[in-house]
């Protein structure tokens, strides 16, 4: 089994969540951001902007052996987005609705962050 499977699989699985979830924020931004109290714009340019990473991501995971320093951009650029996910909430006047979907998608992407980690240090291990 390769020592980068494990991180590979996970990349994947960042990747289609990425990919789906800007799919349905990008397109659905309209009928969406009534239902979670945020505005439209904001819905729509989060979901826009889920879709190029989602790419990227999925570039990583073809990779035989995904480069370190790029695994460690989407390790903290999901950070951030946790992060970030909080901050929104904190400043916007978001429905009940609302407040659970971007918790509850920040969370799967904090646990997304924490086996990527996870990941790279198994992979990092068992090259040495």
């Amino acid at each position: 089994m390769s020592n980068t499977l494990f991180l590979r699989r996970v990349l994947a699985l960042d990747s289609l969540s990425c990919l789906i979830m800007g799919l349905l924020m990008g397109l659905g931004a309209a009928g969406l951001a009534p239902l979670f109290g945020l505005p439209e714009p904001l819905v729509r340019f989060a979901g826009l902007a889920l879709l190029p990473l989602a790419a990227f991501i999925g570039w990583l995971a073809s990779r035989p052996s995904p480069p370190r320093p790029l695994v460690w951009v989407v390790i903290i650029g999901n950070l951030c987005w946790t992060a970030e996910s909080f901050i929104t909430l904190a400043q916007s006047q978001a429905t009940a609705l609302g407040t659970a979907f971007v918790s509850a998608q920040a969370v799967a992407v904090l646990g997304l962050a924490l086996l990527e980690y996870v990941g790279i240090r198994r992979a990092a291990v068992t090259a040495a």
